[in-house]
């Protein structure tokens, strides 16, 4: 078979193939129009469109609502600030006890019914489905689709558990006294041994029998637009306990909660939500999933099975992208590519082939060198399977797709076999900002 009907075969498997409508995609430019959009919607964005109408009544009802719900949220704000300090007293940042005794007894109710409030001020209308497990029945809380900053009202109606946060939150002021009063567990972008120490720390939290309080776990690990559930990373399963899965919903008929990569900043999101009469949420607490011997071996098995739960209930499908696919995302764009073409679902592509960044990082630089050696910069399938050291199959057909510049073309997808020798491959390029791409995320981790 040849590249290009190749190429065409794996485009024959993506549903909707040219069946691109007018109107739904900007105009793209000739680097752009050579790419096929993925077979999976893309979760990372979000675009909220308003008529005349809409926007009249959110001008007009912001007038009266934003400064009086700001104003609401600052002074509950205030209010909480003095239990939480009083919480927290004497304890280092970094805890290495529970907080018990008086000050949790008096402090925690009050700072619940505060954050009640301070939610029910900025206009939400909370309906929550299922009971709560306590601590014994499900040390950990999963909660997803993560797509908001909102969504920390699954951690108010929990009952306050602890949640997992960067080290650098507990500076801000008066948020930062807040959140020390979760009892949270700190990750360090600085500290080389940050991932293992965080895993430890919440297994020796599941596994204290009920001494410290339960932890709640966005285990997408990133912002979607609520489309499908993402790959969930293994770090609340890992220590082998029963978890409570915990859905999340907004149905209201204006989206003005979502923060993804693509979309409203945090201060437009603020401003429209508190300018709507209301917003609807919904926290469902599903049946507590206890793993059997097998799950409690193998987290990532643990952790496919509780997503597909939550998946199904929600009624929504299930994707392979994580957080590198949003890295890859952005790389796209700088290529002045749709940013869907990022999009390889990182985690299907790495297992299918075996491959991971640091292998891939290791090789990068050589494939480089290869391709700006051969056919002016140019790269067949062969070659590309050659250089990897893997067979040619179906999936490394996918992943070299995601490069080729031409046989993705709408305009020429039709006339494929005559074009077949003005094929343009993967660039040095290509490989060169992809290298820099998987530097970059090595040096974060």
């Amino acid at each position: 078979m040849s590249q290009c009907a190749e190429a065409a075969a794996v485009a024959a498997t993506v549903p909707g193939a040219g069946m691109g409508k007018s109107g739904l995609r900007p105009p793209m430019v000739p680097r752009q129009a050579s790419f096929f959009p993925p077979p999976v919607p893309n979760p990372f964005v979000q675009q909220t469109r308003m008529g005349a109408a809409r926007r009249l009544q959110i001008f007009f009802l912001g007038i009266i609502l934003l400064p009086i719900r700001a104003l609401l949220v600052a002074l509950i704000i205030l209010l909480a600030w003095p239990f939480a300090a009083l919480s927290t007293a004497c304890c280092p940042e970094k805890l290495t006890h529970p907080v018990t005794g008086w000050k949790r007894n008096i402090t925690q109710p009050i700072l619940k019914f505060l954050g009640h409030a301070m939610f029910f001020a900025m206009g939400f209308i909370v309906t929550v489905k299922g009971k709560v497990a306590s601590p014994a029945e499900a040390p950990i809380f999963v909660a997803a689709p993560h797509s908001t900053f909102f969504d920390g009202i699954a951690c108010v109606v929990a009952g306050l558990p602890s949640m997992v946060s960067r080290k650098e939150n507990v500076q801000v002021p008066l948020i930062g006294r807040l959140l020390r009063a979760l009892q949270p567990v700190l990750v360090s972008r600085i500290d080389p041994d940050s991932r293992k120490n965080t895993i430890n720390e919440i297994v020796r939290r599941a596994t204290s029998r009920g001494q410290w309080p339960q932890i709640l776990v966005f285990p997408e690990g990133t912002c979607t637009n609520r489309s499908c559930l993402i790959t969930f990373k293994p770090g609340a399963f890992i220590p082998g306990v029963p978890v409570q899965p915990v859905l999340l919903r907004y149905p209201n008929k204006l989206d003005t909660v979502t923060w993804t990569w693509q979309g409203y900043t945090f201060i437009q999101l603020c401003m429209l939500t508190f300018c709507q009469p209301f917003t609807k949420v919904e926290v469902e607490f599903m049946p507590v999933q206890v793993p059997n011997d097998e799950e409690k071996n193998d987290p990532i098995l643990f952790a496919g099975r509780v997503r597909n739960l939550m998946a199904e209930t929600l009624g929504i499908p299930v994707t392979d992208h994580t957080y590198e696919d949003c890295r890859l995302m952005i790389s796209a764009g700088q290529l002045t590519l749709p940013m869907e073409a990022g999009l390889v679902e990182f985690t299907k592509i790495s297992r299918k082939l075996k491959l991971d960044w640091d292998g891939i990082r290791k090789h990068l630089d050589e494939y480089a060198t290869i391709a700006s050696s051969s056919k002016g910069g140019r790269i067949g399938i062969e070659e590309f399977a050659e250089y990897l050291k893997l067979p040619v199959s179906d999936v490394l057909r996918q992943l070299f797709a995601l490069f080729d510049r031409h046989v993705w073309s709408q305009t020429s997808r039709a006339t494929c076999t005559t074009k077949e020798k003005n094929s343009s491959y993967p660039t040095q390029k290509d490989f060169s900002v992809t290298r820099r791409h998987l530097s970059h995320k090595s040096a974060l981790s």
